[in-house]
């Protein structure tokens, strides 16, 4: 848990020691009896909320939508309302009726500070259709990335297995015994002490691409978990800038790409001077 779930605890009386209301300050002594009492999960519902939706294609199965950064993509204990989903419900209200309660027509994510391509589906059998293209690795997936540094050579392969940071469990890393993780790059441009990578990945780990590129010393512009803060911009310089796959209805081969949004080329302004 973290430590600001063990203090929400505490003020509502969750937490006991010898009997008694703790304090978050409170020291223990040995021989103390701490007693922990979770409450019930919040029940979460989803609501339909109007909010614009950046349509880049849409048919009878499916959207594919240019998410824009600072938006989470589904509902969760931390975030009830104004998602992705939540948009989505008010354009397509027919997502209710299949898929997983909190999450339904998704069959990726992107993180909530990452900007870019997203497939939604609109049936079931799209979706199973989708996510099966997701498992066979035959959906292609790009990104525009900005690292800290001149990255050399100018394209390579990072392939390093992940895992959950044994000394933080709310973090990744590359680990003996992690999951397969495979993430190519090319550089697009150099820019000073900075480079624009143009990056594809073959697996889809969490946080795989911000991890693999501080693993190697290049770390992403703005990612504060993984990377370097920066004064050019207030998010991580990630950008989901490509996306191919194959229509369920018909197998057709189709791929999208969007350009960067206004905060990532105003930061690439001002890196370039």
């Amino acid at each position: 848990m973290s430590r600001s779930r063990l203090q929400k605890l505490i003020e509502q009386g969750y937490i006991l020691v010898n009997d008694c209301g703790a304090k978050a300050s409170q020291k223990l002594n040995f021989g103390d009896k701490i007693c922990v009492v979770l409450p019930p999960p919040e029940q979460l519902s989803l609501v339909a909320e109007p909010m614009p939706v950046d349509v880049v294609y849409e048919d009878d199965d499916l959207l594919v939508i240019n998410k824009p950064a600072g938006l989470v993509v589904h509902p969760s204990p931390g975030h009830t309302a104004h998602t992705l989903v939540n948009a989505l419900l008010a354009r397509c209200p027919g997502l209710l009726n299949f898929g997983d309660t909190m999450r339904p027509g998704i069959v990726h994510r992107l993180d909530r500070d990452t900007s870019g391509l997203m497939i939604i589906a609109k049936s079931t059998s799209a979706q199973q259709n989708l996510i099966n293209q997701f498992k066979a690795r035959s959906v292609s997936k790009g990104y525009l990335i900005l690292v800290k540094g001149k990255l050399t050579p100018n394209q390579g392969i990072i392939d390093a297995p992940l895992g959950r940071d044994p000394s933080n469990r709310k973090r990744m890393a590359v680990v003996a015994g992690g999951r397969q993780a495979r993430t190519k790059y090319r550089v697009n441009k150099y820019l000073g002490a900075y480079t624009l990578l143009d990056v594809t990945i073959e697996t889809g780990r969490t946080h795989q691409i911000r991890v693999h590129l501080s693993a190697i010393g290049y770390p992403v512009v703005g990612d504060t978990v993984y990377g370097v803060r920066s004064g050019f911009i207030n998010r991580q310089f990630v950008h989901a800038s490509r996306l191919g796959f194959r229509l369920p209805a018909s197998g057709e081969y189709k791929e999208f790409s969007c350009e960067l949004p206004p905060d990532l080329k105003q930061a690439l302004r001002l890196i370039a001077g």
